[in-house]
């Protein structure tokens, strides 16, 4: 969205950056705003990108070939695909960069591009970065991660529906079982939880199967699995800034986890 009501919280579609002292470059889906991150990462000569992505419908890879390093020979970005195999990983990518949906084809971009294969409950190592997924709920399949360095970590969790039917399991204040038990088992303790609150719950009572949550249920997942930031994650695109301040209002003060919503640009700061 690039109209006046979205410039607070921002338009562009999911792509999130992960950085630590001396470790390469970590991105979490190649949605739009990889077009800006991929300019500054180009200024700063940073040459080593593990790109992660959640699933390859188009708002979460539309930003590659727009991505800077991707047009740069001396750049190498290893791409996670949720995939069973790296056939499968590439196929899934080219269908895009296929000249059809875009000018450019795969053999049109410089840098020095690996793929590598991701299924669900993997335990794996992105450079120094280790990395948890999880089976989620969105058409098409999806992945959640969890990422560790050191003494610190971030769930990525978005384009998902609740992990249990609604009035069961945590909306009902009851323990976890199942899938949803694996999610709040994969955020436990982490430092900072990004997740999906597309809908308002009336709104997600009306689109059950389309794959996204909601704040009322992304909270419960914060509070159970005890992380310490909750950011609500991938906004509607009829959420204009206003409605971004009614939502996120009722949860101003909440100290456990603290809320807040994502905005574009914003610096989340875990080594104090």
């Amino acid at each position: 969205m690039s109209s006046p009501d979205f410039h607070r919280y921002g338009g562009n579609t999911a792509c999130v950056e992960v950085r630590a002292p001396g470790a390469p470059v970590l991105m979490l889906d190649c949605g739009t705003g990889a077009r800006d991150l991929g300019r500054s990462l180009v200024e700063q000569g940073r040459t080593d990108i593990w790109m992660l992505l959640s699933h390859t419908h188009m708002d979460h890879i539309f930003g590659l070939p727009f991505f800077a390093p991707a047009h740069l020979p001396e750049c190498t970005i290893t791409l996670g695909v949720p995939a069973g195999s790296l056939a499968a990983a590439r196929d899934k990518i080219g269908r895009y960069i296929n000249g059809i949906f875009h000018p450019l084809r795969m053999d049109g971009l410089a840098a020095d591009l690996r793929f590598q294969a991701i299924e669900p409950d993997a335990d794996f190592s992105a450079g120094p970065y280790r990395v948890r997924t999880l089976r989620l709920i969105h058409p098409g399949g999806t992945l959640g991660y969890r990422v560790d360095l050191g003494q610190h970590s971030i769930c990525y969790l978005t384009d998902t529906g609740p992990l249990a039917q609604p009035g069961e399991g945590l909306m009902a204040g009851d323990e976890p079982t199942g899938r949803e038990k694996a999610l709040v088992d994969l955020v436990q303790g982490t430092d900072l939880l990004i997740m999906d609150a597309t809908f308002t719950q009336e709104e997600y009572l009306k689109k059950v199967h389309w794959g996204h949550a909601y704040p009322e249920y992304t909270v419960r997942v914060g509070e159970a699995a005890a992380a310490k930031q909750l950011a609500f994650f991938h906004h509607s695109p009829d959420a204009t800034d206003d409605i971004m301040d009614a939502i996120t209002a009722r949860w101003n003060g909440h100290t456990a986890p603290k809320i807040f919503p994502a905005q574009e640009g914003m610096v989340v700061d875990l080594s104090g």
